[in-house]
């Protein structure tokens, strides 16, 4: 909802170091207003009285990367005279309404397709006002910063300054090019970044408290940066929920380059990949991205040991190292860090099969990648005995090989290492109650987003949520990102090794103990 007619406000205009911005006063429900406007010109104030907040969308912060662009390093794009119109979302990399993932993220068409879109309670530089910087998810091969789950306008209306972004996806993105630089997405997050930090102040942004946030392939970006010397000093904390890892080898990435270019009949290099139409590669790169038969339980078997089959790569210049030594002894491991998952990422996402109820649980186990001695210590856990079914059983294996044991993991490599800054970690527990009839009664995957953004109310929250998803949970998960936005702490004691404690997001939220234990029974003892 558009404010300026309704209280004749002029539309919000801001100068860019590339030119002037006008954007739109947008009215926001619930609103709190803890001191944001302070310093603000006339516009601003009425704004904030108002309960609306400025938005601003489809800034560029490079310029868009086609033709010799393509598969090149981002650059700066060009400066534009007079002012540039920005209250809709700009052209999206993902295409066509990809239907992936459960947050409805839409694809926009163009070729500009490289920007940010801002929300602020007051865009004026005396503000000052803490900034969160938001990199969606999608598996590294889809997703779109323009989804009604992404709005900010719940961060500006709590005294945050909320920055999204969009980046280059799948092979485009990540894929192992030769003759051409690697992690071009990565790349674009640190551009993205470094345009934050010229241009936030005119937004009523404070540069030196920029928080990066992700949830899934968003979530392993934020792990990713903190090894990323390129990013150093772009941002002083860390919040990944659910952090997708991809971590694919060099090797591993090459071969799948020459298997995209063998199907597609060209030589494996820049200039032979630059010759494959957009709308073919897209087609091509599904081909390597998922598993499929006939090598789906290799595929699977992979993906659970070693992560996602395409994303950020370890090439030793764009990022150093693996995840954990990004984490622990990258140029950012010292900025702080919260990171949580879902208790039930993946259980739901298996279908029926009575068959594997009658099949031996370790061998299953062991098919899908636990080597024998995590596969009994597992097995042992309560919870797993405790489990009847054996597709709820290999979905629980499944969220913990990929989501749940990275928690512990990252933590306890932080806690070793005298590089790291403190690291809080979080579950989040609650499910709709097994009353709701038709409502997913498991912590899946995504169920946390709505929460974080507060926007329960958005199109599509309860194919995760169910029809009656709580307030107060909302209060509390939201607010722990506003919180750390602002002052680097989220509000309970910090993680000791790996074992907590960690804060439940649940109906109670309380704190507990060892709350990883089972998925620290997947990890190297």
């Amino acid at each position: 909802m558009v404010a300026p007619s309704a209280d004749g406000m002029r539309p919000p205009e801001v100068r860019t170091e590339r030119g002037s911005v006008r954007g739109a006063w947008e009215a926001v429900g619930g609103w709190r207003g803890s001191g944001a406007g302070a310093g603000a010109g006339p516009d601003a104030g009425a704004g904030v009285a108002a309960g609306a907040v400025a938005v601003f969308r489809g800034i560029p912060y490079a310029a868009p990367p086609v033709g010799a662009r393509r598969f090149a390093a981002p650059s700066a794009p060009r400066a534009w005279d007079g002012v540039r119109e920005t209250v809709e979302f700009g052209p999206t990399p993902q295409r066509g309404e990809r239907g992936i993932t459960l947050i409805p993220e839409h694809s926009i068409p163009g070729d500009d397709t490289l920007s940010v879109n801002v929300w602020t309670p007051d865009p004026s530089p005396a503000a000052r006002l803490p900034v969160v910087v938001w990199i969606h998810g999608g598996g590294y091969i889809s997703g779109s910063p323009a989804s009604p789950w992404y709005d900010g306008c719940t961060f500006a209306r709590d005294g945050v300054v909320f920055v999204s972004l969009s980046y280059r996806l799948g092979f485009t993105g990540f894929g192992w090019i030769e003759g051409t630089t690697a992690n071009r997405g990565v790349l674009d997050w640190v551009a993205a970044l470094e345009w934050v930090q010229r241009n936030i102040a005119a937004f009523g942004g404070d540069a030196d408290r920029v928080t990066i946030a992700g949830q899934s392939a968003g979530g392993g970006a934020v792990l990713t940066l903190l090894g990323v010397p390129a990013a150093r000093g772009l941002f002083c904390g860390g919040y990944a929920m659910s952090a997708a890892i991809a971590d694919p080898s060099v090797a591993a990435a090459a071969e799948r380059t020459r298997a995209l270019a063998r199907v597609a009949r060209v030589i494996g290099d820049v200039d032979g990949l630059s010759t494959i139409p957009e709308a073919r590669l897209l087609e091509l790169e599904r081909r390597i991205t998922a598993p499929a038969a006939p090598h789906l339980l290799r595929d699977l078997h992979g993906m659970l040991r070693s992560g996602l089959m395409i994303g950020p790569i370890a090439d030793g210049d764009v990022v150093p190292g693996d995840t954990l030594a990004s984490v622990a002894h990258g140029p950012n491991a010292g900025v702080p860090l919260v990171l949580g998952s879902a208790d039930d990422e993946l259980v739901g996402m298996f279908p029926p099969r009575p068959l594997l109820d009658h099949l031996p649980r370790r061998g299953v186990l062991r098919a899908l990648g636990a080597d024998g001695a995590a596969a009994d210590r597992w097995l042992a856990d309560p919870e797993a005995i405790a489990t009847e079914s054996s597709v709820v059983l290999v979905g629980r294996y499944a969220t913990d090989a990929v989501f749940r044991s990275w928690v512990p993991r990252v933590a306890g490599a932080r806690s070793a290492s005298p590089a790291s800054g403190a690291t809080w970690s979080y579950r989040f527990a609650w499910h709709a109650p097994e009353s709701e009839l038709g409502a997913p009664h498991h912590a899946g995957h995504c169920v946390d987003v709505p929460f974080v953004f507060d926007r329960l109310d958005a199109a599509g929250v309860e194919r995760v949520a169910g029809a009656r998803p709580p307030q107060a949970l909302a209060d509390a998960v939201h607010g722990t990102l506003v919180a750390f936005a602002e002052s680097g702490d989220p509000g309970w004691a910090a993680d000791d090794g790996g074992t907590g404690p960690s804060r439940i997001f649940d109906a109670p939220v309380r704190d507990e103990l060892d709350a990883y234990a089972s998925a620290r029974k997947l990890l190297s003892v």
